[in-house]
């Protein structure tokens, strides 16, 4: 019991980790934009959408799937390292 704990709180950290580290490199990118308005003057005007969103949208299975599939992996790592001990 106490392998699968460690497998699903270690999975769960990769999942946070890994999410959190998209959000910061997101918003590095987005700071630091600078658009070239002067080379884009000349071209034609297009209308574009008056609203923006951020984000993406997964289906929870898939989400839960990967959080297990990963557990699974760190699960096998760890028993593997524990009897490579013994």
């Amino acid at each position: 019991m106490k392998l699968v704990l460690q497998a699903v709180i270690g999975s769960i950290a990769i999942h946070v980790i890994f999410t959190v580290g998209l959000m910061v490199v997101g918003y590095i990118k987005t700071k630091n934009y600078k658009p070239n308005l002067a080379e884009k003057w000349d071209a034609t005007v297009v209308v574009l959408q008056d609203e923006v969103v951020f984000g993406k949208i997964i289906s929870p299975s898939f989400g839960l799937l990967s959080i297990m599939g990963v557990a699974v992996i760190l699960g096998f790592i760890i028993f593997t390292l524990k009897m490579g001990r013994r």
